[in-house]
């Protein structure tokens, strides 16, 4: 009821300043928070990474790491701040997100505004580190000369003081990122990104997080470039630029969208590159998931884990927690053992 009623308020405010309303409330203790959530069937190991539950926050909602230790607490099994900038940057012109309460969606433009590496790896720095991985989303600056070093300067002021970080070069708000995409241009950013991760004294994770609007053919290479890489996993998806069967107002807004009407988008893209890896790289399923039923299709699908962030907007901070305990009801109820045996056991469908 507490929490309902929090949503309510936020909801008069602007969007943007909801989204940092609900910042400084969780910052400053005022949300009831859960704790861990696990269990033995919930317990994952993905990429090196130790899961109490293979469910986490995804990068946009913490931009700038003011909330990791709540975040840390609030039922995820994993949390992804960022995206972080070598430079700190405003972002694109407000206003720039858009609730799409019919549609359950969210549009956004923000355009990777943050406080740049440095301010954000010194306040990571002084995480306390705890039994919830925490990881760091990597973009690039708006006006860089080099977008593609951009990600390796970020890891190298960050690096050390998280336990993974993703390659983001899917988002749509910022000019011609997605180009990185390609083939040639993805493998000589990836070989940065590596060679810095191996000058770290304790090198981490790498994943790569790809944009739903992807065909076939985009997909098959980013799928060899990330095998041939040493990737440590691929995040599938980011937010899509499509708007089709929306019904809310500001459904023309640009932006990337994401929430209820990304969910079929980007499960199929999972299922794609599922088959493409053959289980060779973790995935982590990310897209429209607002229930545990969501979850567990997109782990059925072949993802070893998942994130959401947007239904946080209709449904609270407390979706975390359900979504967790809800994966465990399903893994039970359909006999798996852990989440490693349910993963890609219904991948077939979405194809």
């Amino acid at each position: 009821m507490i929490e309902a009623l929090g949503l309510a308020v936020l909801h008069r405010f602007d969007p943007e300043r909801a989204h940092g309303l609900s910042l400084r409330a969780l910052s400053a203790g005022l949300v009831p928070l859960p704790g861990v959530i696990t269990s033995d069937r919930l317990r994952s190991r993905v990429a090196g990474l130790d899961l109490a539950n293979p469910v986490g926050l995804a990068a946009g909602f913490d931009k700038n790491a003011t909330a990791v230790g709540p975040l840390s607490r609030a039922g995820f099994g994993f949390v992804e701040v960022g995206a972080a900038t070598p430079l700190p940057q405003s972002g694109n012109v407000k206003p720039r997100l858009f609730r799409l309460t019919e549609d359950r969606a969210v549009i956004n433009r923000f355009g990777f505004n943050n406080e740049g590496a440095e301010v954000i790896g010194a306040r990571l720095s002084s995480r306390v580190r705890g039994t919830v991985p925490v990881g760091l989303n990597l973009g690039a600056n708006k006006d860089s000369a080099d977008r593609a070093q951009d990600f390796a300067r970020v890891l190298a002021v960050c690096g050390p003081h998280v336990d993974f970080a993703t390659v983001n070069v899917s988002s749509p708000n910022t000019e011609k990122l997605r180009d990185l995409q390609g083939r040639a241009a993805l493998a000589a950013l990836l070989a940065g990104v590596m060679e810095t991760r191996a000058g770290l004294a304790q090198p981490i994770p790498i994943f790569l997080k790809i944009a739903p609007d992807l065909n076939e053919d985009e997909l098959a290479e980013i799928a060899e470039v990330a095998l041939a890489s040493g990737l440590s996993g691929i995040i599938a998806t980011n937010t899509t630029l499509s708007r089709a069967g929306l019904k809310s107002a500001d459904k023309g807004q640009m932006g990337g969208l994401s929430g209820a009407p990304l969910f079929e988008k980007s499960t199929r893209v999972l299922a794609q590159l599922s088959a493409l890896t053959e289980g060779k790289l973790p995935l982590i399923g990310v897209g429209g998931i607002s229930s545990a039923e969501d979850a567990y299709v997109k782990i059925l699908v072949g993802a070893s884990a998942v994130q959401f962030y947007s239904a946080m907007v209709y449904q609270g901070i407390s979706l975390a927690g359900k979504i967790a305990r809800g994966l465990d009801a399903l893994l039970a109820r359909d006999g798996y053992a852990s989440v490693a045996d349910a993963v890609g056991q219904g991948r077939a469908q979405w194809l």
